[in-house]
């Protein structure tokens, strides 16, 4: 599991950068301040969970278990449904998909309760 969280928190890292790039050169004549916002919203969480990927790769590597798994499955989830949402909600303009946004939310809060449950029984 390491290689593949490794590899997703690089991809999320990457997509991330590229995302922020396009965000501040290519849509800030296209987009509404608010729906600018919105979009670097999705690339903070992206940006910050790619790297809470990176951790979990590393944790996988050295303490492989169910909660590692579950924590970077969570936040894998969490990047391509909360930011994903995000990016397709202001692209678009479908507001509907402002209900797929807490799912992502609620996968980040699972991941990091897991990172947590880990700590604590680690102790």
């Amino acid at each position: 599991m390491s290689r593949i969280f490794l590899l997703l928190a690089a991809f999320a890292g990457f997509t991330g950068v590229g995302l922020g790039a396009f965000a501040a050169h290519g849509l800030k004549n296209r987009l509404s301040p608010e729906y600018l916002a919105i979009f670097h919203t999705g690339v903070l969480y992206q940006l910050i969970h790619a790297l809470a990927l990176f951790g979990v790769a590393l944790l996988a590597a050295q303490a492989p278990g169910r909660l590692v798994n579950v924590a970077g499955w969570s936040f894998a989830s969490g990047i391509l449904l909360f930011s994903g949402s995000l990016y397709v909600l202001t692209l678009s303009g479908l507001g509907k998909l402002g209900i797929i946004t807490p799912i992502g939310g609620a996968a980040f809060l699972v991941g990091w309760a897991c990172l947590g449950l880990l700590a604590w029984r680690s102790v």
